[in-house]
Parts: structure tokens; sequence; C-alpha cells
């Protein structure tokens, strides 16, 4: 099952790049269509599980939902929603694949975790198609704000690493309460903080939005990638470990950068796809281990990670 969950998730995250540039395009103020989309997916998913049981009031008054949601949420949404008005959704995409990279450093760094030669050589490899899927951009002379967007996404994965391996230890002490409910929770927090950051920085004046675009970008990204996606990476989060549900960022930009190309006519060169190679090569030298356990069990229909995976 994890297997499954993961493959839906890779797919279900690859599009929400594009999503958001199509939103935000339509002329809908970045920050409003994140916090947005944060607030009504959070509530419905709180309120769906407090219907059936599953979740206590209480869980919505605790700072750690609201740290959580910080990280997850909205440092790394409000900067990527920021810079796609000024870089691709495949430049946003590909970028985003750093926190995987991100969450090894701070693990041996702050925790203290030990870190074999094979995952620092896989992230390093990663790391470098990241360098040459922006390369083409500076090339081209893109200019100022494309650097910014760029800046924007690579604060916001540190952010968003922060907040997985935090929200591992939130799961943790919460046990008792679903994963989606803390997930729920959190994202509300977040989605509300973006929506005060968005009510103080960006006019709201509707008259120029292309209203079914954004319309649809905004419920696409409400339902599907928050709802579906965020609750999928948190049940896989809870039987694995902070850094395996975290490398869909590997896997989801080619599908990203493809879309991108097809559907929204981006200029893919083929230093890009150079780069896409190493970053999905990079995820197979890092996660020898959790590659192997997922084969064993397609096989033999074992769902719980064993030790090795879990550590």
């Amino acid at each position: 099952m994890v297997g499954v969950a993961f493959t839906v998730m890779c797919l279900v995250f690859g599009t929400t790049f594009l999503a958001i540039k199509v939103g935000v395009e339509a002329g809908m103020p970045p920050f409003l269509s994140a916090g947005l989309r944060f607030v009504i997916a959070g509530a419905l998913m709180f309120t769906w599980m407090w219907m059936k049981g599953k979740v206590s009031l209480s869980l919505l008054f605790r700072k750690e939902m609201l740290i959580t949601g910080v990280g997850l949420t909205f440092g790394t949404f409000a900067t990527l929603y920021w810079a796609e008005q000024h870089v691709s959704s495949g430049v946003g995409a590909i970028l985003s694949a750093t926190g995987p990279l991100m969450i090894m450093v701070m693990q041996t760094a702050l925790l203290r975790q030990k870190t074999s030669a094979r995952m620092i050589a896989g992230c390093l490899i990663g790391f470098t198609g990241v360098v040459l899927v922006v390369l083409p951009g500076v090339s081209l002379g893109a200019g100022s704000l494309f650097l910014w967007g760029c800046i924007a996404v690579l604060v916001g994965e540190v952010c968003y690493s922060a907040g997985t391996l935090y929200s591992k230890k939130v799961i943790h002490q919460f046990s008792e309460m679903s994963p989606v409910a803390i997930n729920a929770v959190q994202m509300m927090y977040g989605g509300l903080l973006l929506s005060v950051l968005s009510a103080l920085t960006e006019s709201w004046n509707m008259s120029a939005l292309d209203v079914l675009p954004a319309v649809s970008s905004v419920i696409y990204l409400t339902v599907i990638g928050s709802m579906v996606g965020h609750s999928l990476f948190y049940w896989i989060m809870s039987r694995t470990n902070p850094l395996f549900p975290a490398t869909w960022l590997y896997i989801s930009p080619p599908i990203a950068v493809g879309l991108g190309a097809i559907v929204y006519d981006e200029h893919v060169s083929w230093v890009t796809w150079v780069g896409v190679v190493l970053v999905i090569s990079g995820l197979l030298a890092m996660n020898e281990k959790v590659s192997n356990w997922l084969k064993r069990e397609r096989v033999t229909g074992v769902g719980k990670a064993p030790e090795s995976v879990l550590k």
C-alpha cells in the first residue's frame, strides 16, 4: 500500500506546480490563492474527521499545530506562490527537489544522525541536476526577478524541511490522533497566516481576474493538491521516515516539467532534461534501502517497514 500511495502522491504533486502557475497568471493574488486553498482544505478535512469521532477539538489549540503550519504550509507556499510569478512551473518544481538534501543536512547537523556516503553522493548528484535546470534561465538573461524567484523557492524548502522533521515528532506526540487530522489543523494555521499576509501586502482588486482558470486552480489545488496529496504525505510519513515521503520532490519535477512544456508551452532545453535525469539518479542512489523495501512489499504484502528503513 505504501508504494501505491507514494505513486499517487507523486502524480498529484507533479500537477500542482502548473496549477499554481495557472492561477497566478490568471490574476489571482498568490498569497490569497494559497490561503484560500489551505484554509478550505484544512477546515473540510478536520470537520470530516471530527464528525467521525477521530479527533478532538482541543487539537485546534495546540501550539505544535501552529509551529508545523508555519513550516510545512506558510513558509513553503508563501515563497512558492510568489516565485511562480517569475519562474516557470517546471523550474519551481525542480528547485523544490532540494528538500531531501536539506532534510539530510538537518538530520546530520542538528539531530546528529549518521549519514552514509551513498546518501551524500545521491544528494550531490540530485543537487547537480537542480543546478543544470536553473542554468538555462540564467544564461538567457531572465533578469533579477527570476533569480529572486529561485531564491524564494529555496528559502521555502528550508521551511519545508524543518517542518517535515518537526511534524514527525508531532505525529509521535499525538499518536492517538489521525495524521489526517494533524495535517488538517496545520493547513488551517498555515492558510490563516497566508491570508493575513495577503491582507497586509496584496490588493484584492478582482476586476482583472480571469475567473474560470483562477477558480479552477483554487478548487483543484484545494481538493486534489491539499486534501488528497498532503493527506497521503502524512500517511506515508507515519509509516516510514521523514526523508522517504519527501522524495516526491525528486519524482514530481519531471512530471511538472513535461506538463509545463506540453500544456503551457514553457521552454525546456536539453540541459533541463539532463538535470532531471541527474535528479532521478540521485534519488535512486540515495534511497536504495527504501526502494528494496518497496519491492519486497509489493511481493509479500508486508505493510510495516523494517527497522533499517524507519531509522
